[in-house]
């Protein structure tokens, strides 16, 4: 059974780390929530260290410039994981070849081109990758839809078939199915994953909730000169991702019930039925640690 909190500060006193997840607690896609920062600020004025883990398929500089445009001011976190990321680990030791096909927005490439420094460091002692077009590819890379203000992955149903009939493995930077962008629903990189494998096709995950991202967190927050083995803490509106993969990490978390499941749960996303939560949450045999409308 899940426990119902009105606040953050409620709950964090004895928690050291903070991962945070970004579209639908943070953020909207376009501006951020100012009592959600406010949250965050509160947990690191305790003493609290923030991680903003997402599923982005974009690597963290990305990430970073693009909390700084929408208003995110970076006070409020101390450290960015993104699937990206870990992803770009897969990409640089050859998890689905050499020679990549992609699927994508253009703004996604900086999935190839941006890199940490141990990633950049690990990249000079491996073979290099270059993007080929489908029919010479050994692999394909998903970042998501080249345009998912107007397309669907039934769109790309023709090339995945022709990948999948050729035995390309699929290496998806993004396992989020779907996301919201202000009032807008969109598709992202694991709904064209999750079609694939119905298809027959073979994708890797490397975001929430698969391990790698959890790994690469852990160790991010051992950079920041986080003592001795903190409790750490997990927040997210997604059910399959942010929860699931807390509780396979063996973290808390808080699951936010007003963000992309908030129909679930009533007329009043800011009052949450509390059976209609506990029932869908039974449904999906998973009980997060505690509930919260919104983060704040």
């Amino acid at each position: 059974m899940t426990r119902l909190i009105s606040r953050l500060s409620e709950i964090s006193e004895g928690y050291g780390v903070l991962l945070c997840d970004l579209w639908g607690c943070l953020h909207d896609g376009r501006h951020p929530f100012p009592e959600a920062v406010a949250a965050l600020r509160g947990f690191r004025a305790q003493g609290g260290k923030v991680v903003l883990l997402t599923n982005a398929p974009r690597p963290k500089p990305s990430i970073v410039s693009q909390l700084d445009r929408i208003g995110v001011p970076r006070d409020a976190w101390d450290e960015i994981v993104s699937s990206g990321d870990a992803a770009q680990y897969g990409l640089v030791t050859g998890a689905v070849g050499r020679k990549v096909f992609h699927i994508g927005a253009e703004k996604d490439k900086t999935f190839f081109t941006q890199f940490s420094e141990d990633l950049a460091r690990l990249a000079t002692t491996e073979p290099p990758f270059t993007l080929v077009p489908l029919e010479q590819a050994e692999g394909i890379v998903c970042t998501g839809l080249v345009d998912d203000l107007t397309e669907t992955p039934e769109d790309y149903r023709g090339p995945l078939l022709y990948g999948k009939t050729k035995g390309l493995k699929m290496l998806c930077a993004n396992p989020d199915i779907i996301v919201d962008y202000g009032d807008k629903r969109l598709f992202c990189a694991g709904a064209l994953a999750q079609l694939y494998e119905q298809m027959g096709g073979t994708a890797l995950y490397f975001g929430k909730p698969f391990p790698p991202i959890y790994d690469l967190a852990r160790r991010r927050v051992a950079d920041l000169g986080v003592e001795g083995d903190p409790l750490f803490l997990a927040v997210g509106d997604g059910i399959a991702t942010d929860v699931q993969g807390a509780q396979g990490e063996g973290i808390d978390v808080i699951f936010v019930t007003g963000g992309i499941a908030a129909d679930q749960f009533g007329p009043d996303s800011l009052n949450p039925d509390k059976q209609l939560l506990e029932n869908w949450l039974a449904r999906h045999q998973l009980a997060p640690t505690y509930s919260i409308s919104r983060l704040r």
